[in-house]
């Protein structure tokens, strides 16, 4: 049985079919990317698989246990995380607290009058923050971050709720190339580290195939291609819908 499994998952929003009878597995420890031109889907398939929005038809399972029907917060709960395109942060709290507030949530924390919440899991907290090299910005406001760093830190908040999946739509959008660079390394680190299965869309093909070990290719909704990084590469298919080849 697959870790993750995605079968025939379809989206209409009226009569425009965003996505059509999506079919592919996620296997325990894969760093599985998904690529695609603008428009191909990605992050409404995304959003399919975290619960954002139900799919019309199909099924998506994670370790046999169907997720169709769950909400967001329940989906987290069971083993799933998932980072935004645009940064998903609190802009007024710090970079601790950002991180604080998920491991609470993530704990089910009930309010308690009776005990202070600012060094609450602060041990933890700063082990997160360090291991995403933030250690050194705990105490700034994240809306103050660069932006490569505020990416930073909402990988340190889906990290937080210690998922068995990772799910990172465009982890390096509007990063410069330094940036960028790190944040390759840092997420391959991380995954490996930790035994994190890697689900993730990205448009920088370098990036892609540093960190991908399995590749799919969204195209209008529909999965085009799927294979190791070397096949993708050569895939004619996908050089001629991708990359603009004939």
């Amino acid at each position: 049985m697959a870790f993750l499994e995605i079968t025939d998952a379809t989206k209409k929003f009226g009569g425009f079919l965003a996505i059509n009878a999506v079919t592919f597995c996620v296997e325990r420890g894969a760093r599985h990317a998904i690529i695609g031109p603008n428009g191909a889907g990605k992050t409404t398939l995304f959003n399919l698989i975290s619960g954002l929005i139900l799919p019309t038809t199909g099924s998506i399972t994670l370790e046999g246990k169907r997720l169709a029907k769950k909400k967001p917060h329940e989906i987290v709960q069971i083993g799933m995380a998932r980072s935004f395109q645009k940064v998903n942060v609190f802009p007024r709290k710090t970079a601790f607290e950002n991180v604080q507030v998920a491991l609470i949530a993530s704990r089910k924390l009930q309010y308690n009058p009776f005990r202070g919440a600012a060094e609450l899991f602060r041990d933890e907290i700063m082990e997160l923050l360090e291991q995403v090299k933030l250690g050194a910005d705990s105490e700034r406001r994240a809306g103050e971050l660069a932006h490569g760093k505020q990416k930073q830190l909402e990988l340190a908040v889906a990290l937080a709720a210690e998922p068995k999946i990772l799910l990172l739509d465009e982890p390096t959008a509007g990063m410069s190339i330094a940036e960028t660079l790190s944040s390759i390394a840092l997420i391959r680190d991380i995954v490996q580290e930790r035994g994190i299965t890697l689900l993730f869309t990205e448009h920088d093909m370098n990036v892609v195939f540093e960190i991908a070990s399995t590749i799919s290719v969204l195209h209008h909704g529909e999965i085009i291609a799927t294979g190791l990084p070397q096949e993708i590469r050569v895939n004619d298919d996908v050089q001629r819908i991708y990359l603009g080849r004939e």
